[in-house]
């Protein structure tokens, strides 16, 4: 439609028979065509003009309602007194586009009548455009024939209107509401709508299927009360009036598996999890048992362990099409967070299989409705669904929904929207509300989500409507809060009885057979067995990960990390090698031109330069890698470069891509404006493949507040809690600059609060090599650890902070770097010890100010603290009795009060140990830049000359006093 003026900024559809898309919801668009073609042919496409024409001779097929609707529209605008006329003298055209009409509000607002809520106490606008009388029709035209503008063979092409009503009412308002009129794209939206029209009227289940769902909510049910019996006192957030769950995630992994599905990786929070664990994935109940008795091999057990319902598991399931390998993965109390953990965990395991589209590892996220409305890590995963760097294929996204979340006395404070689960609108994902106690349409809704997810690879959402049966935790009272809705919940039938009475009443299976189920199931559990015999344990395959390997960490380990120096020229080359028709950037071009001087020796290293010839020796060497931030592609401060983009045709080039022929993946990702969301897939991604420098870089080092959840009870704890590695590099740009409170601090002093147990490493490297050296002893260590860097700002381009070649050749990372000027060490009083930025500022004016009888020492890893090469400095400067640490944060934060006990240790009583550096402060750092510098040289100063802490503070705060009252 391309020639046609009036077709201009429309979808484009084309009007030939096979289209499917000249259906109801259309015929707004297609009647605004016609006017214009009545008004002037020529001013519609050629391919409208005939079919517009042919309207006249058409006979009755499947495109009627659109004709009929049509003419009515040409007769209205050809007629002054239209009104009238329609008002005194109706005929068919009129009647047929009002059932049009119906039909398409019906798709659309059919779910705000569905009976969807087993408690029936859910309030929901009831849409007066469902009612006959809003389309001119009434119950006087129940015994006219209509044509339904039907695409399948399930609903007649016509049909009297009473009929009409009945099918619409049967398909939309009964236990399914069926959200996906937002979905834009007309394909998957009539996919949608087709599929679920056939379903609802067709779709049955056999006998044996029903059975077994019987049997899944026995277990659910007998699982709850077996607790409840035994171990009345306990927590265990029971499932119970979500039962449905059960039988959903199990026939969820059944049909993926006959689909060719490999692995399912699930998250959810704690409510039900007891319960998936022993009835979906195959838990040992008499673990399970064990657990709630507090009964664990302590001489096996390290680190602190967590609660049972927080915990993971893995097996694999056997299926009709194959195994399939299922996790669950471990989740703190933080609920939602682990949503982004699992899509990062997917995406490895996708990569490991080369698996692109997402056919043979899903993802499955089961929320709270509370949670999933509430949490804002929730939208954020949302958004990394179709981006380039986080897409896994699509993710089935099942809801919980209770209808009270927490406590809330009335869902009207939970939430701005009608519905918990609007918030997936954003990404156009279609959303099912199902009956929670109808197992048939639950089932069959799930059914249609995976298939949906596995043709289009987009997020699904089934929203399960249900209850909970007691409170927030077994001790909670919810009547307190919600009375009506307990007075409700204490008449009701559970899941498993309505199911059983209704498959009795269909003569399925009789009421004893039914109760053979709850006692076989109790005998199971008595007798400790596993409940489900398809889950097979880990059996492993060839994509199965040895972590063992990893384990009890030596960290006194000496690691090389040096290069052979034709090895980084022969690489040096490469990166610096472009194809012939790339045009760069000229400050690109010279940065180059500046790499390839490098190369030969005839400049000295950048940090830019080191950190890139860093990957390019891990990926010669088997290691993939993995960064990921909001500018990681070129680097916040313009220094990486590790992605070219060419000027004139926008393409762009990845020379750590082009290395080899079969090379490890290199992938370097602009993140879209997320910390939360994104850390937790990085994070998910490196707990799940240990052969890739996995990074997360901050654009700030301050930015990683926004993931501080991920930081606290993940990549600290997730070993000691979870007995999961990780070795996550977190790259946290820090240093003070003037910049204000926001953009200094990387707020060392917190992830130096966190350690312990040697959980993970922190380092400021102060050098072009050492962050060379660094990065590859992360990856040859023989251990995976966290990994924690207070990484540079404006020492990228300082002219003190470089390194050589031959750098790269020799050694490793260096804990602690001794005094670099010749010094005598029998003249050193004061040994000054620091870290990062403010070392050059101390160097730099103890050289200009001719101070001879200080030394300054760098301590590049924090933790776990370098002890034994502390007390060797010492030892060196035996003359030394004052030692320093300096450092450019504020006393409260910053290494101070996390390492001073570590400093004090190797102290003779003859030291004395003194702070320099700026005066507590709520804030990170001044906004005022003047204010900045001053503080900046008084801190200097009482490093290299005050005689106490006291005074180095005092001269501190009196130089901050003295700048206030400037400004």
């Amino acid at each position: 439609m391309s020639d046609s003026k009036s077709d201009s900024g429309r979808a484009k559809l084309d009007p030939s028979p096979r289209n499917t898309l000249l259906g109801a919801e259309n015929a707004p668009y297609i009647e605004s065509l016609y006017e214009d073609y009545l008004a002037d042919p020529a001013s519609v496409s050629a391919k409208w003009r005939d079919y517009f024409g042919s309207l006249a001779a058409a006979s009755d097929t499947a495109h009627g309602p659109i004709r009929d609707a049509l003419a009515l529209r040409a007769r209205q605008n050809r007629s002054v007194s239209s009104a009238a006329t329609v008002a005194t003298a109706p005929d068919a055209s009129v009647k047929q586009a009002a059932v049009a009409r119906l039909v398409q509000v019906y798709s659309n607002r059919g779910h705000l009548l569905a009976d969807i809520d087993p408690l029936g106490l859910m309030r929901r606008p009831v849409p007066e455009v469902l009612e006959l009388g809003h389309f001119g029709l009434s119950s006087a035209d129940f015994d006219t024939e209509f044509y339904t503008g039907s695409r399948s063979d399930a609903i007649p092409k016509r049909m009297k209107l009473r009929d009409i009503v009945a099918q619409l009412r049967y398909i939309y308002c009964g236990p399914v509401g069926a959200e996906f009129a937002h979905v834009s794209n007309s394909a998957e939206r009539l996919w949608l709508q087709d599929r679920f029209q056939e379903g609802r009227i067709k779709y049955r289940f056999s006998a044996e299927e029903r059975k077994t769902t019987l049997r899944h909510l026995t277990a659910a049910e007998g699982l709850e009360l077996y607790f409840a019996t035994k171990y009345p006192a306990q927590k265990r957030f029971s499932l119970e009036g979500g039962d449905a769950l059960i039988p959903q995630l199990a026939d969820l992994i059944q049909q993926g598996g006959q689909r060719g599905v490999e692995e399912m990786v699930i998250g959810m929070a704690h409510r039900g999890r007891l319960n998936v664990l022993v009835n979906v994935v195959g838990k040992s109940p008499q673990v399970m048992f064990s657990e709630f008795e507090g009964v664990y091999d302590t001489n096996h057990m390290q680190g602190s362990g967590d609660v049972k319902y927080h915990k993971g598991f893995s097996t694999d399931i056997r299926t009709p099409g194959g195994n399939v390998h299922v996790g669950l993965a471990f989740n703190p109390s933080h609920l939602e967070v682990v949503n982004p953990v699992v899509e990062g965990s997917v995406r490895s395991r996708q990569e490991r299989r080369k698996d692109t589209l997402g056919d043979k590892v899903v993802p499955i996220l089961i929320h709270g409705d509370a949670a999933f409305a509430g949490q804002g890590v929730v939208m954020e995963t949302l958004q990394l669904s179709q981006a380039r760097g986080f897409y896994t294929g699509g993710t089935l996204h099942l809801i919980i929904n209770n209808q009270v979340g927490f406590t809330i006395s009335d869902p009207r404070d939970a939430r701005s929207t009608l519905y918990c689960s609007d918030v997936a609108k954003i990404i156009e994902a279609p959303i099912f509300h199902v009956n929670g106690d109808d197992p048939d349409a639950v089932l069959f809704v799930t059914r249609l989500a995976l298939d949906y997810r596995m043709t289009f690879h987009k997020d699904v959402v089934i929203d399960l409507v249900c209850y909970r049966r007691r409170g927030h935790n077994e001790a909670d009272e919810p009547a307190a809060t919600q009375p009506v809705m307990y007075q409700q919940i204490r008449q009701q039938a559970t899941t498993r009885q309505k199911y059983a009475e209704k498959l009795t009443a269909e003569k399925v299976i009789s009421m004893a057979e039914a109760d053979a189920m709850v006692e076989e199931y109790r005998r199971t559990l008595d007798e400790g067995k596993p409940t489900i015999s398809h889950a097979l344990g880990m059996i492993g395959n060839k994509h199965t990960v040895d972590w063992t390997k990893y384990q009890h960490a030596d960290w006194s380990q000496a690691v090389p990390t040096g290069v052979r120096i034709e090895k980084l020229r022969e690489l040096g080359e490469k990166l610096t090698t472009f194809p012939s028709n790339f045009t760069l950037h000229r400050q690109v071009s010279n940065i180059v031109q500046n790499r390839e001087k490098m190369t030969a020796g005839q400049m000295p290293l950048d940090w830019g330069y080191a950190e890139n010839m860093a990957y390019a020796t891990l990926l010669t060497e088997g290691y993939e890698v993995r960064i990921t931030g909001q500018d990681s592609g070129r680097g916040t401060f313009f220094h990486r470069h590790a992605v070219w983009h060419d000027q004139t045709r926008g393409e762009w080039y990845i020379p750590l891509a082009h290395l080899s022929p079969g090379q490890p993946n290199f992938r370097v990702t602009d993140s879209l404006l997320s910390e939360e969301a994104v850390m937790g897939f990085e994070y998910g991604f490196s707990t799940t493949e240990p052969n890739c420098l996995t990074i997360w870089e901050g654009q700030f080092g301050d930015f990683a507040n926004g993931a501080q959840v991920i930081i606290d009870q993940f990549i600290s704890s997730g070993e000691a809690k979870w007995g999961r590695l990780c070795g996550l590099t977190l790259m946290l740009p820090h240093g003070y600059e003037g910049q204000g409170p926001e953009h200094s601090s990387a707020r060392l002093e917190r992830f130096l609060q966190l350690c312990a147990e040697q959980n993970m490493q922190v380092v400021v490297p102060s050098t072009p090599a050492q962050m060379f050296h660094m990065l590859r002893r992360q990856m040859l260590q023989p251990f995976r650890k966290p990994l924690i860097v207070m990484t540079p700002k404006s020492l990228l381009r300082h002219k003190m902070s470089v390194s050589s070649l031959e750098d790269l050749t020799r050694g490793s990372f260096r804990n602690v770097i001794d005094e670099v000027d010749e010094v005598q060490p029998s003249k050193i009083t004061r040994v000054v010890f620091c870290s990062g930025k403010v070392y050059f500022d101390l160097l730099d004016s103890r050289r200009s100010d001719g101070v001879h009888n200080v030394a300054v020492v760098r301590i590049e890893q924090l933790y776990p603290f370098p002890a034994e090469e502390y007390a060797a400095i010492l030892r060196k400067y035996s003359a030394a009795r004052e030692v320093v640490w300096c450092q450019e944060e504020p006393q409260n934060q910053g290494a101070w009060y996390q390492i001073r006990h570590r400093l004090q240790e190797s102290l003779s009583p003859d030291h004395v140990l003194l702070y320099a550096g700026r005066a507590p402060a709520a804030a990170p750092a001044t906004g005022i830049f003047k204010m900045h510098v001053e503080q900046q040289q008084g801190l200097v100063d009482a490093a290299l000359r005050s005689t106490s802490t006291e005074e180095s503070l005092r001269q501190t705060t009196r130089l901050k006093a003295a700048a206030n009252r400037k400004n």
